[in-house]
């Protein structure tokens, strides 16, 4: 069993050239156990080569990987039995059954997990299409057979390459719940994806990579919560603008449209606003928190005018 204290993945200043191309520079990575990780870039930005180095296909030009706490340079096929991979482009038989392809998978892995077959076409919800030929699959039925085929040898970490590519919205969400369910079992799960809605419904925490750099890093409900922002519709714009001038710890406010307005406040203060308006006849038809997302907050760290 895994020791909760240490990361199950970590990387220190990860980096990979090709030739003059600096594919990824210098990249640090933390991932706790049981937690649901977005490694979430534009096509382009480094997420497979990142992936490629942690799996050990490639060799870093810098840095290095630990997983379970392990060097991967010196014990890499100890960390593999204990990882399990889908990448882009896995195929299988198509004249088997998603029960036989498995049966290959296990065999393929020395025959030891067969006996899992049943638990884990359970687990990504394909029991009931086992015996039907994988050439009838939906790609998402696909999908999820490779999740299979990935868990049948029991891993503590579960690395997925783009696994939403091509997926219409049915098997979108058919291959969320299934990410939860593995980390509801006890599975940590690294996810590259250029879908910010789907790594911001999936994920606990989430690295954005642009072009090889990792720009910023944390759990999503923190990048999705930014500065207190309250959006509220007075009677009176004007006047409101005149109040919340006045009140010192009023941030930025600004107007979007007649009678709309954006406060830079704390959420806590609501009522406050609310007293300090109607003291002066301007009355709320609305006051309501902001909502962000993850693609609010990914435009922002990626726009140009960002001056990190």
């Amino acid at each position: 069993m895994h020791n909760s204290e240490v990361p199950v993945l970590k990387t220190s200043r990860l980096s990979k050239r090709f030739g003059k191309r600096l594919a990824l520079a210098e990249v640090d990575l933390e991932i706790r156990p049981g937690r649901v990780y977005g490694f979430l870039g534009p096509n382009g930005a480094g997420k497979t080569t990142a992936i490629s180095l942690i799996l050990g296909l490639l060799s870093p030009t810098g840095g290095h990987v630990e997983l379970f706490g392990l060097d991967t340079r010196n014990h890499l096929s100890e960390c593999l039995r204990r990882t399990g991979a889908v990448l882009e482009g896995v195929s299988f038989y198509p004249h088997l059954s998603g029960r036989d392809n498995l049966r290959v998978c296990a065999a393929i892995s020395g025959g030891g997990c067969e006996s899992r077959i049943g638990e884990v076409l359970e687990l990504v919800g394909l029991t009931a299409r086992a015996r039907d030929k994988e050439r009838g699959y939906s790609l998402g039925m696909r999908q999820r057979l490779a999740v299979a085929a990935a868990l049948l040898h029991d891993p503590e970490l579960l690395v997925l390459d783009e696994p939403t590519n091509g997926l219409d919205p049915a098997g979108m969400r058919d291959f969320r719940e299934l990410v939860r369910r593995l980390a509801g079992a006890g599975k940590t799960v690294f996810i590259s994806s250029h879908l910010l809605n789907e790594v911001e419904q999936m994920c606990d925490d989430v690295g954005i990579i642009k072009e090889g750099h990792v720009i910023a890093e944390g759990p999503v409900a923190e990048m999705v919560h930014q500065a207190d922002v309250m959006e509220m519709t007075v009677t009176n714009a004007d006047a409101a603008l005149e109040v919340l001038s006045q009140i010192d710890w009023v941030g930025l406010v600004t107007r979007d449209g007649s009678d709309r307005l954006s406060v830079e406040a704390p959420r806590a203060r609501a009522a406050e606003l609310s007293r300090a308006l109607a003291e002066n006849q301007v009355y709320l038809s609305e006051l309501r928190p902001r909502e962000t997302t993850l693609e609010d907050f990914f435009l922002e760290v990626t726009s140009p005018e960002d001056k990190r």
